[in-house]
């Protein structure tokens, strides 16, 4: 595995692959890798010849009083884990490289519409710092294909919708969750539960899966999110949001509608947990 720090490197690499004919698959996360970051890897590795991964925690895409200055750095760990499962590249910038003018200035990428929902509501600019900082790696690291999981559903939605409408020739490809064996979602955040709170959290999964056979039986939408909502309160969470919406663009759902995301953003100490699980009642 080769590691990189500047733009100029990454851009040369990128020229040799494309020089030689090979495809080029690209993993951005920031850091502080888990088992659902590497099942990314190992896709990426099965569907092109190269692969990117890019470590950065962005600045932009954190909220005033959010955990960015907290936010794990383990480079050292994460690199043996990406050399471990056949990385090729790995793109380690500094803030000097993506945000060359400061970031008080820098030139935005904003997608409506999606990003002021859910939680675009409860983190205004959040989805902006990420198309921005997706779309300087689309162009330096100019893939084939990018990996995101879909824990992060509306950021998918937010990321397919900027790579159509910025027509890059990217194929964007979503990735299952990956699960702790109590139905937890896995996320770096989930570090900062305590020991009893991290016994409480897969509520939040059964939440869902309870929602889903609620919504399959016939329930009122409304209906469903008011009680889910309650419990998780009830529990001891603090939910943003609990939320049946339509699947291909987060609306909210009409009559004829068959598939569905439920989806929910709740805090559990210092954690802010996310989840969604997909229903389709159209046979």
């Amino acid at each position: 595995m080769e590691t990189v720090f500047d733009l100029q490197q990454l851009r040369e690499k990128v020229r040799q692959w494309r020089r030689e004919g090979l495809t080029i698959a690209l993993v951005p996360t920031m850091g502080n890798l888990h088992a659902g970051h590497i099942s990314l890897l190992e896709r990426a590795r099965e569907i092109a010849d190269r692969t990117v991964v890019s470590i950065f925690v962005n600045p932009i895409q954190f909220g005033r009083g959010e955990d960015y200055e907290r936010y794990p750095s383990t480079l050292e760990a994460d690199s043996e884990k990406l050399s471990a499962a056949g990385l090729h590249l790995l793109f380690a910038p500094n803030l000097g490289q993506l945000y060359p003018g400061g970031m008080e200035d820098d030139t935005r990428v904003t997608v409506p519409q999606l990003s002021n929902i859910l939680c675009g509501a409860f983190r205004p600019g959040h989805f902006s710092g990420v198309a921005t900082v997706v779309t300087k790696l689309f162009i330096n690291v100019a893939p084939d294909k990018a990996l995101f999981g879909e824990k992060d559903y509306q950021q998918l939605l937010v990321i397919r919708r900027l790579t159509a409408d910025l027509c890059f020739p990217i194929e964007i490809i979503g990735m299952p969750i990956i699960r702790e064996a109590d139905g937890l979602a896995m996320s770096s955040r989930n570090g900062y539960l305590s020991e009893e709170e991290r016994s409480r959290a897969p509520l939040i999964n059964q939440s869902l899966r309870s929602a889903a056979e609620a919504l399959k039986a016939g329930g009122a939408i409304t209906d469903i999110e008011r009680e889910h909502t309650d419990k998780l309160a009830a529990a001891g969470f603090r939910p943003e949001y609990f939320s049946i919406r339509r699947l291909d663009d987060l609306a909210l759902p009409g009559p004829a509608d068959k598939r569905f995301a439920i989806l929910v953003a709740a805090w559990l100490g210092s954690a802010r947990l996310i989840d969604n699980i997909h229903v389709d009642l159209g046979g």
